[in-house]
């Protein structure tokens, strides 16, 4: 019988080097939660934009033309860009947001997925993207993971975090390929004002750059004002803006998102041919639930007026408690369902946020996970939860203030 010899120890399994710089500040906070909700404790959560976690519903128009859908055997594998259906849908609301010279449009795996193949299509390794600081870290986790560089423009908090323009401008360099917009901003809940897009676009059209609008959040605006898309203040600009279902029409789980290209279709031509290729090789997007799409952007919008009331009153006492607050400033939220408070103590933003989950159970996100100016120290709350939960946080907040940095 043949002896084999004992087996060696195994070598690490070394994770890819490009993950050095992937953060994901959101979710990764959530872990520690995790263990204090193991303790026994009750989390309140005010981390993570998903309205289904509150007293938020699906709309029912949605449930039932995707329930028909998979009734009616929908359940292979979609067009690569999209059913037709949800693709003329999603032109029609390019017309309304007057967004001309619509030279693409396509469905993803959610806005996520639709980052990351439009910044694949364009970026090289060692180019870079502007990106806001405090930004959304999914494009900076993208960049990473391309070998690209995000090069962060400032937001201005004393103006409402609107755009650094000069900033911004600086930091055009001839490897920059793009510009981030999110508009409404997440973390900040910032609306931008029509002549701080159109200079925006402007920077655009004269260094040649692709503008990502990450609009999202369009149909969540707070103030009544009517939203101000960026491809519609330049039509001759390449611009790639991003939507979906997960938060105006209460999705999230459903991971359905959609891209409008507009722009000179001649000059668009070889980047969209590298996007289509992508887009076909990861087959399609969800199939059944692309049906949501033309009764989402056509059918009954009436639970839009249902969402924009809770949004207004859970904003208007998340800035009141916070800026009664010691140490606390906020700068008020016009547009999505965040609030980017600043912190004016002698701790990191992160050991406040970690001693407020052990000592108080409020899960909040540090503001240096989306990027903050040097110096400062904020966190992102999400005002989603009831009125009486954030009254119960924020006075947790407030006695955790008080308790150490009196």
């Amino acid at each position: 019988m043949t002896v084999l010899p004992p087996l060696a120890r195994a070598r690490e399994i070394l994770a890819a080097t490009r993950l050095e710089h992937v953060r994901y500040a959101i979710r990764d906070i959530a872990v520690l939660a995790e263990e204090v909700a193991r303790q026994g404790y009750e989390i309140l959560p005010l981390n993570i934009g998903d309205p289904l976690r509150f007293d938020f519903r699906t709309p029912p128009h949605l449930l039932e033309a995707v329930a028909r859908a998979m009734r009616d055997g929908k359940n292979g594998y979609a067009p690569s860009l999209g059913v037709e259906e949800a693709l003329e849908a999603i032109r029609r609301e390019a017309e309304r947001k007057q967004i001309r010279n619509v030279a693409s449009v396509f469905v993803t795996h959610g806005v996520s997925e639709a980052v990351e193949l439009c910044f694949t299509a364009l970026v090289n390794a060692g180019d870079s993207v502007l990106t806001p600081r405090p930004e959304y870290p999914l494009y900076s986790a993208v960049l990473a993971k391309l070998g690209a560089e995000a090069n962060d423009y400032a937001l201005d908090e004393a103006r409402g975090w609107e755009p650094d323009l000069d900033d911004l401008a600086r930091r055009i360099s001839p490897r920059t390929r793009g510009i981030v917009v999110i508009n409404p901003n997440n973390p900040t809940g910032a609306v931008y004002s029509r002549p701080t897009l159109e200079a925006m676009a402007e920077l655009a059209r004269r260094h040649n750059l692709v503008i990502f609008a990450d609009e999202i959040y369009d149909k969540l605006m707070l103030e009544g004002e009517p939203h101000v898309s960026i491809a519609a203040l330049a039509p001759d600009v390449p611009v790639v803006t991003f939507g979906g279902l997960s938060k105006a029409y209460l999705a999230p789980g459903w991971r359905i998102g959609w891209t409008i290209v507009s722009g000179d279709g001649a000059a668009l031509k070889p980047y969209l041919e590298g996007v289509h290729k992508l887009l076909r090789s990861r087959l399609s997007a969800n199939h059944p639930e692309q049906y949501a799409i033309r009764p989402a952007l056509e059918g009954s919008q009436e639970h839009l007026g249902e969402v924009a009331a809770k949004l207004r009153a859970r904003r208007d006492l998340t800035v009141r408690y916070l800026n009664a607050t010691p140490s606390l400033h906020c700068v008020a939220p016009r547009g999505a369902f965040y609030a980017f408070p600043r912190l004016d103590i002698p701790d990191s933003d992160e050991d406040f946020v970690k001693r407020l989950l052990v000592e108080k159970h409020v899960l909040v996100v540090h503001g240096s996970g989306f990027g903050q100016a040097p110096g400062t120290r904020h966190f992102r709350i999400v005002f989603l939860p009831d009125e009486a939960t954030l009254a119960r946080a924020y006075e947790a907040i407030a006695e955790l203030i008080r308790d150490h940095y009196a």
